[in-house]
């Protein structure tokens, strides 16, 4: 193995600050491209789809579980598929490990679904032993030959107004490698993140960055943001300090009373 050559600190750094230019290069570019995606045109999905679920039927709209938008990926867990029946496909397996906290997909709106071939007792199984939680259905009808997924994985993306769901988007191959941030499925969806610094079409809803952030077992307890969590954003540097004080003073936020954390 030949490794690169070894340098002092200050080459380093000047070798780093040369890459830094081409990723952030490249970071606007997938802003500009998540943009182009909000704008692209929808296609109106009239034909109605059932899946079973934990709950019993469900259809394309129930998936949505009441939000606006759904991402839905097709995983490969079934008769037939390698693994089965103790595992689903390799690949997919090592993307439902990537699944980020759902919590902070459906504090924007937003809900993220699987679905397989497999029956429903199967997929139970499968999530206790492998410690997944993402919502699974079964599809039974002709929804992955419909959106592209029937031989190979894929995410749709949908969104709802009203009664009638939209297909807005589809990523799969190379595609589904990035999948698995918060970040990367809302950068798919019709919405996108809804921060102000986004290029949107107009009247798209939209909230300042970063004050949306919770723990996520925090956001149905406190839908709004906390006044220190706002006191950090806009006045960082202040914030620290008064950290400190408060620590010298051995009154420390983290020790603060229940109803200022």
């Amino acid at each position: 193995m030949q490794t690169p050559s070894v340098v002092s600190p200050q080459e380093w750094e000047a070798a780093r600050q040369q890459l830094l230019i081409k990723e952030k290069e490249l970071t606007r570019a997938r802003d500009t491209l998540a943009a182009q995606r909000r704008r692209m045109p929808w296609m109106l999905v009239e034909k109605q789809y059932e899946f079973d679920g934990p709950n019993g039927k469900a259809t394309l709209l129930d998936l949505f579980e009441g939000r606006r938008q759904l991402v839905l990926y097709r995983a490969f867990f079934e008769p037939g598929v390698f693994g089965w029946p103790d595992h689903a496909c390799r690949g997919c397996s090592l993307g439902a490990d990537q699944v980020s906290h759902l919590s902070h997909l459906n504090a924007r709106d937003t809900t993220l679904a699987w679905a397989s071939r497999a029956p429903q007792p199967d997929i139970a199984r499968l999530k206790q032993r492998m410690g997944w939680q993402m919502p699974w259905y079964t599809i039974t009808d002709g929804f992955d030959v419909d959106f592209g997924v029937d031989q190979w994985h894929g995410h749709n993306v949908f969104f709802r107004d009203g009664d009638k769901v939209y297909r807005t988007y589809f990523i799969n191959s190379r595609g589904d490698e990035a999948m698995g941030s918060t970040w990367s499925y809302l950068d798919v969806t019709p919405l996108g993140r809804q921060e102000t610094w986004e290029d949107s079409p107009e009247g798209y809803p939209q909230t300042p960055p970063y004050k949306w952030w919770n723990w996520h077992d925090n956001y149905d307890a406190e839908p709004t943001p906390h006044p220190l969590w706002l006191d950090i954003l806009t006045d960082p540097a202040g914030a620290a300090i008064r950290r400190r004080e408060a620590e010298a003073k051995g009154s420390c936020c983290s020790q603060a009373s229940p109803s200022t954390k």
